[in-house]
């Protein structure tokens, strides 16, 4: 499989599938590799991945009218993470420019499976996945998983299910 053929995502953990071609256009952003990022040889460390897969999810978010955090009338709704994985190919550097696609690959009653693509030019660097719960969130209270609200589902699903 090609990189110009769709969007990979990793669906479990000995395959990586192929989005449909029909999928809508990922969300794009871009981040530079800080020396922060980096480990001694100057090579971003595996962890740093997923702080920016998180930095774009709240992009996306944020493009949709959405937040990791938000109030309603019952209270405040946020989303912990439950799974996360990302599988690397090829070294991300310091100073390199990585653009980050991410696509809503999954919308369920309760969650939201992100897919994202790292990428320096054209080389595909890694991919990834997160999945997060909806959750109503309560003073001294673990998180408590609800639907997705209709007029959060509605947003999410214009973001590219």
């Amino acid at each position: 499989m090609s990189p110009t053929h769709g969007f990979f995502y990793a669906r479990d953990s000995h395959l990586i599938l192929e989005c449909p071609p029909t999928m809508s256009p990922p969300f794009v952003t871009t981040r530079r590799v800080e020396f922060c990022q980096t480990d001694a040889a100057g090579i971003m460390h595996f962890a740093a991945f997923f702080e920016l897969m998180e930095q774009a999810e709240h992009e996306l978010l944020r493009s949709l009218g959405l937040s990791v955090v938000m109030h309603d009338a019952a209270g405040t709704i946020s989303w912990p993470r439950v799974a996360a994985r990302c599988d690397y190919r090829s070294a991300a550097r310091f100073e390199d420019v990585l653009t980050i696609e991410v696509r809503i690959a999954r919308l369920g009653t309760k969650s939201v499976t992100y897919a994202y693509r790292f990428l320096r030019a054209d080389e595909e660097l890694a991919i990834g996945e997160i999945t997060a719960v909806c959750c109503r969130m309560i003073d001294h209270a673990p998180p408590q998983s609800i639907e997705i609200p209709a007029s959060i589902r509605e947003k999410l699903a214009r973001g590219g299910v």
